[in-house]
């Protein structure tokens, strides 16, 4: 039984099976423009051919200015994905880059990448980082059995050999390379303390260098937590890896030049940076010195004469002594009319005169009336040299 199918089901299958092929999703075209017009939109819609055959290709206005300028008769490199556009049955290119045909292939891919990842960000100097200035553990991203290696660790050891080299070995040609170069970086990065990435390799044709050129080794670079310097092939090949590195370097060994101090050099400044400190202290001290020196001068001539002060201190010292001489005089003279005073108070001079003292023997009250009496009374009697024991006549009362 034969089955009929829809249009729409093998406009749909076609666009299927062609936008599935990997090889149809990446693809360069080198032809002829023609029948070039603009939408009001400001997309382009060319024809792309040659001798034999033709394509319709469009370019939308977001990747207008990727590449050249599009120009009818012109002959061009067109890089895009191969589409089936079902509303009208057409085979078209989506065109996303155009250079002209004479560039080459590797040019152009080179070119288009270049343009894409810059337009990204990933070339901004502003996010370029410093690189340390005494790294202690050098990462290096290379083939071990080159002599870019070796040409890195002999620039080390003259001129830091303090700094530890961790090689993150990798394939840099062929068609593994990009892929291992993206892995080694990633490996250094999950290292401890890597203070420096050297990402390197020697000369050699545009595509014996074209693993630095993948947009997997740009994006590996970009996402590196650690500065990577680029030192890849001589000093006039530029990869996409030298624009996306935070320092480029001419070749391998100016790499590790760049990433590491110079010993005598540090030694040198250390040097000078003594001997300057040494100045400096030399000359603070002699300015202490002399602003000590005038600060005493300036004392002594602010001093005042003490003389005068002198001379008053001791007239007051003098009047203050004959203040207090006649301050005692007069308070002896008043004590001593205090004494006479008392000394004519005194009982014993009372009774050296004759007289007597009564007191009651019981409660030592003196007597002083003789209410207080009656007979057997027992009495003390003090006289002037003593006293004796009285009683009083049983006779007597009131």
């Amino acid at each position: 039984m034969i089955e009929a199918y829809r249009v729409s089901w093998l406009a749909r299958y076609l666009k299927e099976l062609i936008e599935s092929d990997l090889r149809l999703s990446n693809i360069w075209l080198e032809g002829e423009v023609s029948n070039l017009t603009r939408s009001s939109a400001g997309h382009l819609y060319f024809t792309l051919k040659d001798e034999e055959a033709q394509l319709r290709c469009v370019m939308f206005r977001r990747s207008d200015r990727a590449g050249a300028v599009v120009e009818s008769g012109a002959q061009v490199l067109a890089h895009g994905n191969v589409s089936f556009y079902e509303t009208r049955g057409d085979l078209q290119l989506i065109v996303d880059f155009v250079q002209p045909a004479g560039v080459g292939v590797w040019q152009a891919q080179y070119e288009r990448l270049k343009e894409q990842l810059e337009a990204e960000g990933l070339f901004d100097p502003a996010r370029k980082r410093p690189l340390p200035s005494f790294p202690r553990r050098l990462g290096v991203v290379t083939s071990p059995t080159g002599a870019v290696f070796h040409d890195i660790c002999h620039v080390a050891g003259r001129r830091w050999p303090l700094v530890e080299i961790v090689l993150a070995a990798t394939p840099v040609q062929g068609a593994e390379a990009a892929a291992g170069i993206a892995a080694s970086l990633r490996r250094l990065n999950e290292e401890p303390d890597i203070d420096v990435i050297i990402l390197a390799r020697g000369g050699g044709s545009i595509e014996d260098l074209w693993p630095f050129n993948e947009e997997i080794v740009a994006r590996a670079v970009y996402g590196s937590r650690v500065p990577v310097i680029c030192g890849v092939g001589h000093e006039v090949d530029f990869t996409i890896a030298d624009y996306v590195a935070d320092v480029r370097a001419p070749t391998p060994s100016a790499a590790a030049e760049t990433a590491l101090p110079d010993r005598v050099d540090v030694w040198r400044r250390t040097e000078g940076l003594a001997l300057a400190l040494h100045t400096w202290t030399a000359g603070r001290v002699n300015q202490g010195r002399t602003a000590t020196a005038h600060a005493v001068q300036r004392l002594r001539q602010a001093q005042p004469d003490p003389s005068p002060r002198r001379q008053r201190l001791a007239a007051l010292v003098l009047a203050t002594e004959v203040a207090m001489e006649r301050a005692t005089a007069r308070r002896s003279e008043r004590l001593n009319s205090f004494a006479a005073q008392l000394r004519s108070l005194d009982p014993q001079r009372t009774l050296a005169r004759g007289y007597a003292v009564v007191q009651m023997r019981e409660d030592k009250q003196a007597v002083t009336s003789v209410k207080q009496v009656r007979g057997r009374d027992r009495l003390t009697v003090h006289v002037r040299d003593g006293r004796f024991p009285a009683e009083v006549s049983r006779q007597y009362g009131f």
